[in-house]
């Protein structure tokens, strides 16, 4: 069967840890815990199936060898992104525990925490936090309010929330079931601070019981996810040992002497949140898996259910015969196989980077690509969990039916791990320089700056020296457009070559902008504020871009058997993109009104062209029935 092997494609290298998930949520009753138990219950319970799967073992996949894992970052990873087929609470919790609290003490640690710590994160025995976020602060992490000062006389750090805007928010497990916490505070030593560093710190006792200092309380009802204890921390004076402090990237003696082999304070702090990246790469994934979930139900509702029909016949048509419906799901279809080939080039690059073969150039460019594939990814899954409940009709408003659930679970999705606007920024920031060591900050101004002073003329020289025929081409119809304006429509390199001209246009017009301004003796922070709207633009048309060139890759690798299958989706995919940019393609004349035209013709005949293969196209997902069985089409008089 094509599904069959369309399937072992998708699934890639990490079958194994795959089906390992697959079989677990199969057997397991978790598709309605979040309707069905009361608030603590459900947190208890997501408690539960988080010891279930630590048990099975895919939480040790990540981890090394010595500490009870498998050294198998990318079937981790994988693992990870297929609990989204399931509860997201646990997918949630889990990402919690594993990827930020023990991914915290792997990557930021050092020996003496692996040895103390880390089997016990690892294992569920050891329950802990991931205490960044505070009340004031969210995405300039660089600015918390929190401080650890050393106290030498006793060998200490004093953790501290000064004000409260200083108290750490929405911090998963902290309301009820985490006994440690890493904290991140600003360091100071000997009177002086030396920026955000992270510490342990334990918040409650083996009962239950709030630690001395400590003051825990509940976040209360979310949108969603409220199987995640989610709640707020405030320290007040609490005192840890010296050696709580993880010290990979910075080390404090019993003297109180600070010492760090990274001299520069900014290029430290982006280097150790570098290393907490995977948080970021497995929300993306998990994201783009709840969007197959949404689009297996509605697909399979729209090749079941039927509605009116033509004039005079007794036979009412299938939902999913009506090309407007088709034009709802099938072009969000397509752009989510190709956020999965994007994703999976993506974690292949993590599992390079944080291998032997990476260097800090190839984490900074990791980095960057994580932010929007995260970003797309995550956006993605909003607007497809709320067409696919709009194409469902009253069906999928009933809480029974997953939508509801899922549509409320992932909203989150696009502020947690970075907010999905700040991500774009950072995507922009990493086009226009090369990450040299010397990179300031990420707030406007450091941005401004830098770019005013080190990459604008490299983008600006580079755009001039395109050659002028790029520019040119297609800005009007030539006469073999006008004989048939879709000709060439469906080839890669046009798709590609419209994606790459829009990425490099707004690249260099923003690097112009930003000079102009800089030039002209206006403020660096109003200049970047005029231009942040066309910085965001430039770092989405950059992911657009990728997204596009991933799923050609992906094409063109699969079985011959597989690759027929996927070479519509693939076209319908870009032409929806293309179609979905068409004003700003008209605007700078890199389209002609006829092809325009033809563009949105084709791609209504590709969708009736996948529509065939849509129910086969879903179920090459591999999500287990549970998941998308749902109650919700009866037989017909018809059938």
């Amino acid at each position: 069967m094509r599904t069959s092997g369309l399937r072992d494609y998708l699934d890639g290298p990490h079958k194994a840890a795959r089906d390992v998930v697959r079989a677990g949520l199969a057997d397991a009753e978790l598709f309605d815990l979040a309707v069905r138990l009361p608030r603590d219950e459900y947190r208890d319970k997501v408690l539960d199936l988080l010891q279930q799967i630590t048990a099975d073992g895919h939480p040790a996949r990540g981890f090394p060898k010595e500490y009870g894992g498998e050294g198998d970052l990318g079937g981790f990873i994988a693992g990870f992104e297929m609990l989204a087929f399931g509860d997201l609470s646990l997918m949630v919790k889990a990402g919690v525990q594993f990827g930020l609290f023990a991914g915290a003490i792997l990557h930021l640690g050092t020996e003496k925490h692996h040895e103390r710590y880390l089997a016990d994160a690892v294992g569920g025995r050891l329950l802990g936090c991931f205490a960044m976020t505070e009340t004031g602060h969210g995405s300039n992490v660089q600015a918390l309010g929190t401080t650890a000062t050393y106290d030498a006389p006793t060998g200490e750090f004093v953790v501290h929330t000064p004000t409260a805007a200083a108290r750490k928010d929405y911090i998963g497990n902290a309301a009820r079931h985490g006994r440690m916490a890493a904290v991140f505070a600003q360091l100071v030593v000997g009177g002086e601070s030396h920026g955000v560093h992270c510490l342990l710190v334990p918040i409650r006792t083996d009962d239950g019981t709030a630690m001395p200092g400590v003051a825990l309380s509940d976040c209360g009802p979310k949108l969603g996810l409220n199987g995640v204890d989610n709640g707020r921390i405030v320290f007040d004076q609490v005192r840890v040992p010296r050696d709580a402090l993880l010290d990979r990237y910075a080390q404090v003696d019993a003297d109180g002497n600070y010492q760090s082999e990274i001299q520069n304070p900014d290029r430290r702090f982006f280097t150790m949140l570098g290393t907490l990246v995977q948080g970021r790469v497995s929300v993306g994934g998990a994201a783009i898996n709840a969007s197959k979930v949404a689009l297996t139900i509605a697909i399979k509702y729209g090749a079941q259910r039927r509605q009116f029909g033509a004039p005079g016949s007794a036979e009412e048509a299938l939902l999913l015969d009506y090309r407007m419906h088709q034009r709802r799901l099938l072009p969000l279809l397509a752009r989510t196989y190709a956020l999965h080939f994007a994703q999976g080039e993506l974690v292949d690059e993590f599992v390079r980077v944080f291998g032997e073969d990476g260097t800090e150039h190839d984490r900074r460019a990791l980095e960057a690509q994580a932010a929007g594939t995260k970003a797309l990814g995550t956006w993605h899954a909003t607007e497809t969990i709320q067409m696919c409940r709009e194409a469902c009709g009253g069906a999928g408003y009933l809480a029974e039916n997953r939508l509801a659930t899922l549509k409320a679970d992932t909203d989150v999705f696009t502020t947690f791990e970075g907010d999905n606007t700040v991500l774009l920024q950072l995507v922009a920031k990493g086009l226009l320089t090369d990450y040299r060591e010397s990179f300031g900050k990420l707030d406007p101004l450091g941005t401004a700056r830098f770019i005013a002073a080190q990459a604008v003329e490299i983008a600006v020289e580079k755009a001039a020296l395109r050659p002028l025929i790029e520019r040119l081409r297609d800005v009007v119809p030539n006469r073999s457009d006008a004989a048939d304006p879709d000709a060439g429509l469906r080839d890669d390199a046009y798709h590609s070559g419209l994606l790459r001209f829009r990425e490099e246009h707004m690249l260099s017009g923003v690097a112009r902008r930003l000079k102009a301004g800089i030039d002209a003796g206006d403020e660096p922070f109003e200049v970047f504020n005029r231009c942040q709207d066309h910085v965001i633009a430039a770092g989405r048309a950059h992911v657009d871009r990728i997204v596009l060139e991933a799923f050609q890759g992906a094409v063109l690798d699969a079985p011959e058997e597989s690759r027929e299958l996927l070479k519509d989706v693939y076209d319908l995919h870009a032409l929806a993109t293309i179609e979905a940019e068409r004003a700003w393609y008209l605007e700078h004349g890199r389209l002609s009104p006829g092809r325009s035209k033809a563009i949105t013709a084709l791609v209504n005949e590709l969708c009736a062209a996948v529509r065939p293969t849509a129910v086969e196209l879903v179920d090459a997902f591999g999500i287990p029935g549970g998941a998308v069985e749902v109650p919700m089409v009866v037989p017909s008089q018809h059938e």
